[in-house]
């Protein structure tokens, strides 16, 4: 039984009442103020209009008296009990968000101090049939880590290690401070007769294309002796038929099963089949009664961690169903600061995205939370694998203190035991970037003391995960492995040579060394890192008009406005200028800040994600920094917090298609043209070379035969670069790869950078049909380049965007809303980089 009953909340100075008198069933909260459960306090006060949107302007800084108070939550219910009934109850809060006294009618039944896991509380004792009543007060956060110790190190603020919940909510440098507090997860009653099933877990244990062996374990504990227990468990295909089935007497607590499937329907990513799911049915029967049951969706599928290739070479690659995958996806951080106010929606709107970008693997950051069950379900959906980082990010933490300790057990106990039966969770891994920093800091000064912390990740993790779950790989830290936790040789890597300038090769001990020019934080050093795995990386861009103008106060969205620069919460805003500097030059105003940026991180993911490909014998995957975005800010994000793609994201749609077409060039070096194929199946075909100058004129084409090989790169040709000019300047030409025979998406080059092209003025033909939801576009008189359109309106999806149009070349662009809904065309804008 849900709680969805009316809340209502209210705040106090710490001590100002006594809690016995808020927590009483009769107290009198008409005037209290009316919340929403699952949600925040900041949420609720929103949409009371106490207080301004935080996310609009500084106003920000007006809501930080929230976390210096105490908060009451409180909520009746009706619930009916039988009489004579031996039946036991438990009150369950899904998330507490953080330091929680919880009362049910006026008795207090516990607290919690872990907004990162759920809290059960057995209230058979305590709850009654008819009307009971609800309170839970929440400390602020300063009570609990007042007088703890503060550490050398932790990223943004020192308050946090000490306390359990997404370390984001503090500040990071894409996203403001906004410390949360209130209810974020479902509540709900259960009730129990004779005995009930702890838990469940699935895992398959061995499968091909003939048959799967599936091992079920239950976990049962009861509540009356000399009970005759036994559990019916059975598979079901998708018409709900079975296809294995067991009995398993209990004699004990434990008990397994395997169930042996013919022919089995595996769960693939969507990229390499379907991600079929079968259905886990688990009845628990006590004296031939049954008494309780669970019944979740359920993929067969294997899972690996390769670490060593067929030729003893060290490795980083995902093995599913036997087949080296090429991850392709990015980096997933909170959807939004006010965590619990998430709409399902919301997640999936950005899952549908990640397969619209052709992204098989999302990496949960460490720094947010364990994500709520509708991701992982729609991951097992979609067919999107997860790399799982436990919740602990850039800080020392307290391993040598016990409570602190437990606590740290309890929640990863209970995340393991909630996700491990997801067919899309594909890796646990222990920390984001942790033992690498630590060496780092360790080696400039900046820390002294014992890596505090390190117990976690390489002893109390393990430990719980080969006891709750051995079926999928575990990782320790990210990056991790080698001679620096960061070495391209070993483990994975994150590339923050690009952006942040971190100069390598480094080894253990170095001192870390920044190098803040163009050419040290520029992404065409993307193509010295030829490492196992690229598991962050990535650059800023502006977010979309309709976001930034949303957010920022009238007279304000300019480009160098005190407003713009609080959009970035990066240490060093002059790294993006460098990096625009070099690529498209500095932009002089607010629409060639956007689109200058945009085109800076789309070409350079491009050309790192192209070289990471080509080299897939050796490098396995790529995880973008960062999927979303968490406010309306200036972030590496493909995605703004308006659900609107950036210029990257329909550039990912083809570097991250599983057919790439792909040049390696550097300015008056060969032409290397290459097909990269992520597929199982083998392609037999052409690919044309084709260049153009801006009037539209071919000056030189060149067909490559292309015979592909199943999950492999090949290089076709090369080219002398002056041998395909035709007299011309390498400022003045555009070059077209297509593929003849096989499925692989055109793929535009250009000789020289954005800045040293000499591209003419074009214009552009636009046809808007509303009726339709269309715009076709043609471009006339020169070659259009970053074509953009722009509504002013969030959460749309474009067929197509920021693309390049040769002269007389034509697109049609579909326009919907995720939701069905009519897209109106108020606003429609349609532009270039050389339109003016």
């Amino acid at each position: 039984m849900e709680l969805k009953s009316l809340w209502r909340i209210q705040h106090f100075e710490v001590g100002q009442v006594r809690p016995q008198e808020l927590s009483f069933p009769g107290l009198d909260d008409r005037f209290w103020i009316t919340a929403k459960v699952p949600g925040d306090v900041h949420s609720a006060l929103i949409e009371r209009n106490i207080i301004e949107n935080p996310y609009f302007g500084h106003n920000d800084a007006k809501s930080r008296w929230i976390e210096q108070k105490e908060w009451w939550y409180r909520t009746s219910f009706d619930y009916v009990i039988e009489e004579g009934s031996e039946e036991k109850h438990e009150l369950i809060f899904e998330g507490l968000d953080t330091f929680a006294t919880v009362y049910l009618n006026g008795l207090e039944i516990g607290n919690t101090d872990n907004a990162l896991m759920a809290h059960t509380f057995d209230v058979t004792k305590v709850i009654r049939h008819g009307w009971n009543s609800i309170a839970v007060k929440f400390d602020p956060l300063y009570l609990h880590n007042k007088n703890k110790e503060q550490f050398q190190w932790s990223s943004y603020t020192k308050e946090r290690p000490w306390l359990r919940k997404a370390a984001m909510n503090f500040g990071w440098d894409w996203g403001p401070r906004m410390v949360t507090v209130g209810i974020w997860g479902k509540v709900r009653v259960e009730r129990y007769s004779a005995a009930k099933l702890d838990s469940v877990y699935a895992r398959t244990l061995q499968a091909n294309a003939d048959t799967a062996l599936v091992r079920t374990e239950v976990d049962v504990t009861s509540y009356r002796k000399g009970l005759v227990k036994e559990c019916i468990v059975r598979l079901l295909d998708r018409e709900g038929q079975p296809v294995a089935e067991a009995k398993l007497p209990i004699s004990g607590k434990k008990a397994a099963a395997d169930l042996q499937v013919t022919a089995p329907q595996l769960w693939w990513t969507h990229d390499l089949g379907e991600p079929y799911l079968y259905e886990l049915e688990v009845a628990l029967l006590a004296d031939g009664k049954q008494v309780d049951s669970y019944r979740k969706p359920f993929g067969i599928r294997t899972i690996e961690l390769q670490l060593k290739d067929a030729e003893g070479q060290n490795a980083f690659a995902f093995i599913l169903n036997g087949v080296k995958l090429f991850a392709k996806g990015s980096n997933w951080i909170p959807a939004d600061n006010f965590i619990g106010a998430i709409t399902d929606e919301r997640y999936r709107d950005l899952i549908d995205l990640s397969i619209e970008s052709n992204m098989n693997m999302l990496r949960i950051w460490a720094g947010g939370i364990y994500e709520t069950d509708v991701f992982y379900d729609e991951c097992d959906r979609r067919g999107v694998l997860v790399w799982q980082d436990f919740a602990f990010a850039n800080a020392l933490f307290p391993d040598f203190n016990k409570n602190f300790m437990d606590n740290v057990r309890k929640e990863v106990v209970y995340n393991v035991k909630r996700l491990r039966n997801h067919a899309s969770l594909a890796l646990w891994c222990g920390n984001n970037e942790i033992d690498w920093l630590y060496d780092m800091k360790s080696s400039e000064g900046s820390i002294t003391t014992p890596f505090y912390g390190e117990s976690i990740y390489h002893e109390l993790i393990p430990e719980v995960l080969e006891e709750l779950d051995d079926s999928r790989p575990y990782w320790p830290s990210s990056p991790f492995g080698g001679n620096d936790a960061n070495d391209p040789d070993v483990g994975d890597r994150h590339n923050w040579q690009v952006w942040h300038g971190s100069v390598y090769p480094r080894k253990f001990g170095d001192k870390p060394i920044l190098d803040y020019s163009i050419q040290g934080v520029t992404f065409k050093n993307y193509k010295n890192d030829f490492t196992l795995f690229s598991s962050e990386f990535g650059m800023h861009a502006s977010a979309n008009r309709y976001t930034l103008e949303k957010n920022i106060p009238d007279g304000q969205f300019y480009w160098g406005s005190v407003e713009m620069a609080y959009r970035n919460k990066d240490t060093n805003h002059q790294k993006g200028i460098l990096l625009m500097e070099g690529f498209t030059g500095i932009p002089k105003d607010i629409e060639e800040y956007m689109n200058f940026s945009m085109l800076t991180q789309a070409e350079g993911l491009k050309y790192g994600i192209e070289h990471y490909r080509r080299n897939k014998k050796r490098t396995s995957g790529s995880l973008v920094w960062q999927h979303n975005d968490s406010w309306p800010g200036t972030s590496w994000s493909l995605i703004d917090y308006e659900l609107l793609p950036k210029a990257s994201f329909y550039y990912a749609k083809k570097f991250y298609h599983p057919l790439l077409l792909t040049i390696d060039h550097e300015p008056e070096q060969p032409l290397h043209v290459w097909v990269v194929n992520d597929r199982v199946e083998t392609y037999d075909g052409q690919v044309r070379l084709t260049v153009y100058d801006f009037a539209g004129v071919p000056l030189y084409s060149r067909l490559f035969d292309a015979l592909v090989p199943s999950n492999g790169s090949v290089q076709l040709g090369s080219l002398p670069e002056a041998d395909i000019l035709n007299g011309r300047s390498p400022e003045e030409v555009v070059i077209k790869l297509t593929a003849e025979g096989f499925d692989a998406p055109d793929n535009v080059y250009y000789l020289r950078d954005p800045k040293d092209l000499r591209l003419p003025a074009a214009s552009l033909k636009v046809e808007a049909k509303e009726s339709e939801q269309t715009v076709t576009i043609t471009a006339e008189g020169s070659h259009a380049r970053l074509v953009k359109i722009d509504l002013p309106q969030g959460n749309i999806r474009f067929s197509d965007n920021f693309f390049d149009l040769l002269p007389g070349e034509t697109v049609t662009v579909r326009i919907r809303d995720p939701k069905g809904l009519p897209v109106s065309f108020a606003g429609l804008k349609v532009s270039a980089l050389n339109v003016k």
